[in-house]
């Protein structure tokens, strides 16, 4: 199983939707936990529906239990946690949610996971990538930026 990675944040609508339609994606996985902030420019829940759909004939799916919690991400970006604490934390919301049980594998598959960061090093989408491979094995994870 392939799973591809994305973030919207320094990528013009052009370069991302161009990364999109070339990487054989099937659909878009949104894993931020808000997807109508208007911080979002074109990556906004119905906008980013739409273009997903007229540009890269992909279907768009948002699966918030993927996300952080509001606590964590403020915690993280506001009281300047560390990023190993923040790693640490995602984690074990994702065993404490029991993501890897859960039914979204038909919808992770060939899908590329959506979040706002610009590079995946620093990015929870990298995470859910890198804890669903060590739950289920097999999938190889592509960053597209």
């Amino acid at each position: 199983m392939r799973v591809y990675t994305i973030g919207f944040t320094k990528k013009s609508a052009s370069h991302f939707f161009g990364l999109l339609r070339e990487s054989g994606a099937k659909r878009l996985v949104d894993v931020r936990l808000n997807n109508v902030s208007q911080l979002a420019g074109f990556a906004k829940r119905d906008d980013l529906e739409f273009f997903l759909s007229k540009i890269c004939r992909m279907q768009y799916v948002h699966l918030p239990e993927l996300a952080p919690t509001k606590e964590m991400l403020d915690a993280y970006r506001n009281e300047h946690h560390d990023w190993e604490t923040y790693e640490r934390e995602f984690l074990a919301l994702m065993d404490e949610r029991q993501i890897a049980k859960k039914g979204i594998k038909r919808k992770i598959a060939n899908g590329c996971l959506l979040c706002s960061e610009d590079r995946p090093e620093r990015c929870h989408r990298r995470l859910v990538a890198e804890y669903l491979n060590l739950r289920w094995g097999g999938v190889e994870v592509v960053h597209l930026g």
